[in-house]
């Protein structure tokens, strides 16, 4: 599947998965997250080890952080006020989805990532003057966006990854699959709905991911040798 059919099949699938997750129970919900993992699974068949290494190594990221933000500290909550099952490889999808739209538009990244940074600091102002909400806490993420946009190597890919973050956080509110809490628990800090430095912890979770790679490839390799597998 190249990469724009890719991105359509995400957009489709995606706005399909959360409007669905609108009106299931529990129960219904497992068959949700199912099918989420068999479709990561099947497009992640196509990615060299490397890739593959870091959606995997994004999910685990991705999963820790969200436990920690929605279920422990109660920054935002699901609807059945769970962690969804198909949200672990939903995570994978969007990083998947971020790359693809990086490759789409690399002829013109320069272009790309100069109008993802000025989107992030657009909608940060408008959180803190004319958004309905006040979004001090969302603000604090956006610096973090643009300076990994303005300094890193990858920034195309966190450009990409910026632009599907903020349409499935927007469409993800809209239709109530999750709700952002009106403050920090603990802290009072005013937050967004969704807050516009959401993308900002999509991006550490890509940092992670690309740092952490070719440490986890070199273990394995090791490990192979070890056993005497032959990859």
């Amino acid at each position: 599947m190249n990469d724009r059919r890719f991105v359509a099949a995400m957009v489709a699938y995606t706005a399909t998965l959360l409007w669905l997750d609108r009106s299931v129970d529990q129960r219904s919900q497992l068959l949700l997250g199912a099918a989420t993992w068999v479709f990561l699974l099947a497009v992640a068949r196509s990615l060299p080890p490397e890739r593959r290494a870091q959606v995997a190594i994004v999910v685990v990221a991705a999963t820790c952080a969200e436990l920690t933000g929605s279920i422990i500290w109660g920054v935002y909550s699901y609807r059945l006020g769970n962690l969804p099952s198909f949200v672990p490889p939903a995570h994978g999808l969007v990083y998947m989805t971020g790359l693809s739209i990086s490759r789409i538009l690399a002829g013109r990244e320069r272009a790309f990532v100069a109008a993802a940074a000025a989107g992030a600091l657009g909608w940060g102002l408008a959180g803190l003057t004319v958004l309905p909400r006040l979004d001090v806490a969302g603000a604090f993420g956006v610096p973090l966006l643009v300076l990994f946009l303005w300094r890193s190597g990858s920034r195309g890919v966190y450009a990409g990854v910026f632009l599907a973050v903020a349409a499935l956080e927007l469409y993800g509110t809209a239709v109530g699959t999750w709700q952002w809490h009106a403050t920090l628990p603990g802290l009072g800090i005013p937050d967004g709905n969704p807050p516009s430095g959401a993308a900002s912890g999509y991006v550490c979770f890509d940092v992670v991911a690309l740092t952490l790679t070719p440490w986890v490839l070199a273990g394995l390799r090791r490990t192979n040798r070890a056993c005497g597998v032959t990859v």
